[in-house]
């Protein structure tokens, strides 16, 4: 009889459980709804990102520090023809940065590029490849023109 009465218990509380708030709010919140800074409003909307226009430059982020550019124009060239692939690296330790370009000869190649590699592994590290956007142009800082900008940081 004992442990008829248990099973309907412990059926509840796994119900409770599985209920239950995920993460930092289950463990630091009495009432994880009263605090609306820890989970997005539905109602609010981040503002999209740009999408640079096609072209046949592609941006790639998310590179192994061990990824050179010969891997980078091996991986991408199973989607087409490929002018050109750099990976940028450090001056000083010689290793990626992390991100890079590859230029591709066509539109289509690119694209198909960009739908084959974007979200896959390269050396172990999953890889995002986008439409390189132009880079920006320079403003100088406008002082009154008494003096130019300093060349590296703020040095006054």
């Amino acid at each position: 009889m004992a442990m008829a009465m248990r099973l309907p218990a412990i059926a509840r509380a796994a119900t409770e459980r599985a209920s239950a708030p995920v993460g930092l709010r289950r463990l630091f919140c009495s009432n994880p709804t009263k605090f609306s800074f820890l989970s997005p409003q539905p109602n609010s909307e981040t503002p999209a990102r740009p999408q640079a226009e096609p072209s046949t430059n592609l941006f790639v982020s998310g590179l192994s520090k061990r990824t050179t550019s010969e891997g980078l124009r091996t991986a991408f060239a199973q989607f087409g023809e490929v002018a050109d692939a750099k990976v940028v690296t450090d001056r000083v330790s010689g290793y990626s940065k992390g991100f890079g370009f590859v230029r591709y000869t066509t539109l289509e190649d690119s694209a198909k590029g960009i739908a084959g590699m974007d979200g896959k592994f390269l050396d172990g590290w999953v890889i995002f490849a986008e439409y390189a956007r132009p880079r920006e142009q320079y403003r100088p800082h406008n002082n009154n023109n008494m003096h130019p900008p300093p060349p590296y940081g703020n040095r006054y």
